[in-house]
């Protein structure tokens, strides 16, 4: 059976959460450590911890950056003080924080010790930013500097995903919806709405499923949204499946809502064989033997498990027949226009229905008498049950000029004992 990450955004999706999330779900924080450590650039630290998020336990992982940064202070994003009051620090921030482009960037993930899959992984997080920060401040992709993306910050939660990806081994990562807030958040070039600009570009070239909450704030960030752009393979969840591992990482910002990003491996549930069955039913009172035995043949062909009519007495003391067609989903439709076409009957019943089957298969063996097909069922309890295909035996019987039944019961009894 194969693995899949599932990501549950309720409540949106960042890089420190998912890094957060995959560390919890058991990715070796060690190796996370080294490949970090093997990033040619400085100026920042990590810390892993546990911390409680609306009583439930999570992981956090945070990046210290040497200079401020304004991601998690929540008077600064969405407060409502007067610009001036904030030149004092976007002067301060713009004097330190470097301005990368995206070749640069790239070469310091492409120089790390990460392996090719975790480099590459990385590399397509950051040009799906690139792109989508392009799109919005109408620039071309290798002129789009990073400083918002907070250069240093985003290099390492970036790098951290596709490192703690690449360590637990995951190719399939399944995201039905991403929440997001209302609103507006501060960011180092003015005030702008949410979604902000980067995610919307993204959402929009990547067909990423957006739900929009009530909620005032961001809970989606252009990290969050590029890494589900990278490595979302699919937005639809198994009908059944097995949570084998479920991990729950911590956000920085505080919303009405619990910040967490919940990550789960999950392995879809086996079907039982041919679980599901549909069963096909009307009442026929006007229609002449002939015409019955035509369609029976004809729904037989056409794919139908199983035909069979059965008498019934109707309305007014009319007999009439009941006829029922046992097939799959599939065959419905066709075999239903053949009922309508060929008789008198103006309304079919559908049942659904389960259907408890045993496992089997048709296999050749040898017997005194021949070859012969035969159908093996195995049982619960693993004993195996053969029984004899009718047209073998009849053809047998045939050829042999014996009874039907002396050669089904030497066959029957042969293919048991073997």
């Amino acid at each position: 059976m194969d693995k899949k990450l599932y990501l549950e955004c309720y409540a949106g999706i960042s890089g420190d959460m998912t890094v957060a999330a995959l560390l919890d779900l058991g990715a070796d924080a060690d190796v996370l450590k080294k490949a970090l450590e093997s990033l040619p650039i400085d100026g920042f630290e990590t810390r892993i911890s546990r911390v409680k998020k609306a009583g439930i336990d999570a992981c956090d992982f945070n990046v210290i950056l040497e200079h401020e940064n304004h991601d998690h202070d929540m008077e600064y994003l969405h407060g409502h003080k007067h610009e001036h009051e904030h030149h004092h620090d976007h002067d301060h921030e713009h004097h330190h924080h470097e301005h990368r482009g995206l070749e640069e960037i790239k070469n310091i993930l492409l120089s790390s010790s990460m392996t090719d899959h975790a480099k590459a992984t990385a590399v397509r997080i950051f040009e799906i930013i690139a792109d989508a920060e392009a799109k919005a401040h109408g620039l071309p992709r290798n002129e789009v500097h990073f400083h918002e993306v907070g250069a240093v910050d985003s290099i390492v939660d970036i790098a951290a995903v596709a490192v703690c990806l690449d360590n637990l081994g995951i190719d399939e990562v399944i995201v039905p919806v991403l929440y997001e807030g209302r609103g507006t958040v501060r960011c180092q070039h003015g005030i702008l709405p949410i979604p902000v600009p980067a995610v919307a570009n993204i959402a929009d070239a990547h067909h990423l499923p957006l739900h929009l909450t009530d909620t005032q704030g961001e809970f989606v960030t252009p990290t969050g949204a590029a890494i589900v752009a990278a490595v979302c393979t699919g937005n639809k969840l198994p009908q059944n499946f097995t949570v084998l591992k479920t991990g729950i990482g911590a956000g920085k910002r505080t919303y009405e809502r619990p910040s967490i990003l919940r990550a789960m491996i999950i392995e879809e549930a086996a079907k039982t064989v041919g679980d599901e069955i549909i069963k096909l039913e009307c009442n026929i009172d006007d229609c002449s033997g002939e015409v019955l035995g035509f369609v029976m043949s004809k729904l037989m062909n056409a794919g139908a498990r199983d035909v069979h009519y059965f008498p019934v007495f109707m309305k007014k003391n009319r007999p009439a027949y009941q006829l029922n067609v046992i097939c799959k989903e599939e065959q419905r439709e066709s075999l239903q226009n053949i009922i309508f076409e060929e008789t008198t009957t103006i309304g079919i019943r559908i049942l659904r229905m389960e259907r408890a089957v045993l496992p089997r298969e048709i296999k050749q063996i040898t017997t005194s008498l021949g070859e012969v097909h035969v159908k093996v069922c195995t049982l619960p309890s693993g004993k195996q049950r053969c029984y004899p295909e009718y047209e073998d035996i009849a053809a047998l019987s045939t050829k042999l000029n014996k009874p039907f039944l002396e050669v089904f019961n030497t066959v029957y009894t042969e293919s048991n004992k073997a």
